[in-house]
């Protein structure tokens, strides 16, 4: 079952929350951003963080609200949805008391396990999978509630992992959500799509003060929420679809922060480092290091998110021909950006203004 029994106007109904949602966080973020220094939850810069100055966190309760009122305003509070609004509301919980006072793995994974048991109770499951050449394979009811705790948890990170730069975790998200929300339409999922057109318009709204120089992060309760939130979008608008793309979109749409994220692991492994402990090694870091500015970095990353998420879009609307066109250019890309940051050597160059 859908978010929305009635899928007519489901296009209308998502631009529209697009708008509203996008519109709150804009007015909402400046508030919160001045509450964020009265009680004092502030980013302050160390070693491995670009920012000089402190900066004011909590931004993910602008999102949290952008996100919550189109979501009750547009959207039936069916099963599912109450545990999307129950999950998003316990991950935004726990990111505001990471944002004031720092916790440890430990608790940040309780709240990541714990939001996702809400998804999992209420219904928002990946029951099935659609593999090509192969056709639908039934999960069961074991196997579907740990392959989708394993899937909303790792999705959770993988935006906390990006959002290292000012604009680059909110900017990634919108071009993700905004993708998903097209393709949920077309798989006849318009709640799912509605759902994932709020989270566009939040990131997007958010993005005006985020954007380099930061005004405000969103810190861990957005990275959290923002993860969450894709998560629910995936297992309830793409992943439980029978087309035959379903599970190579969503990898594809969120390839580069899961490369990332995949390549963070593996490093930290390397280097006999948890894999808990934050270094300076990711995709921005990187690009940083070598000489290019926050804002040109970022824009880089986008760029090659927006390859990835056009890909997908192919896949599911345009001609053999042009994906096939898009897929060797993405590859393209990819091997570049691998030979450009030195992926492959686990190391990082250094600028000439760092020599």
């Amino acid at each position: 079952m859908d978010f929305i029994q009635n899928p007519l106007g489901g296009t209308n109904i998502a631009l529209m929350a697009f708008v509203v949602a996008a519109a709150i966080v804009f007015i909402v973020t400046p508030t919160v951003g001045s509450i964020a220094r009265f009680v004092g939850a502030m980013d302050e810069p160390d070693y491995r963080k670009i920012h000089e100055d402190p900066v004011p966190r909590l931004g993910g309760l602008a999102i949290f609200f952008g996100f919550i009122i189109p979501a009750l305003w547009f959207l039936e509070l069916t099963p599912q949805m109450k545990g999307v609004l129950l999950g998003a509301s316990v991950i935004t919980l726990f990111g505001a008391v990471d944002d004031f006072r720092p916790t440890g793995p430990a608790v940040k994974f309780t709240g990541q396990f714990l939001a996702a048991a809400f998804l999992v109770g209420y219904g928002v499951r990946i029951d099935y999978l659609t593999l090509p050449m192969v056709g639908v394979i039934n999960l069961g009811a074991s196997l579907a509630i740990l392959l989708t705790l394993i899937w909303v948890v790792t999705l959770i990170n993988i935006v906390n992992f990006i959002d290292g730069m000012d604009g680059l975790a909110a900017g990634v998200c919108s071009i993700a959500a905004g993708t998903f929300a097209v393709i949920a339409i077309s798989l006849g999922r318009p709640g799912a799509g509605i759902l994932a057109a709020i989270l566009a318009g939040t990131t997007l709204g958010f993005l005006r003060h985020n954007f380099f120089p930061a005004k405000i992060f969103m810190g861990d309760s957005g990275s959290m929420l923002l993860g969450f939130l894709l998560a629910a979008v995936t297992v309830h608008g793409v992943l439980k679809s029978i087309a035959a793309v379903t599970l190579i979109i969503p990898l594809l749409i969120l390839g580069v922060p899961i490369f990332d994220l995949s390549f963070a692991i593996l490093r930290r492994i390397k280097n006999k480092r948890s894999i808990f402990r934050p270094d300076r090694g990711h995709l921005h870091h990187r690009l940083f290091n070598i000489g290019f500015t926050q804002r040109k970095a970022v824009l880089i990353l986008y760029a090659w998110c927006t390859l990835m998420s056009s890909l997908a879009l192919s896949m599911r609307f345009a001609p053999g021909f042009i994906t096939v066109i898009l897929a060797g250019l993405a590859i393209g890309v990819s091997l570049y950006l691998v030979y450009l940051l030195e992926i492959l050597k686990i190391r990082t160059r250094r600028s000439p203004r760092l020599r």
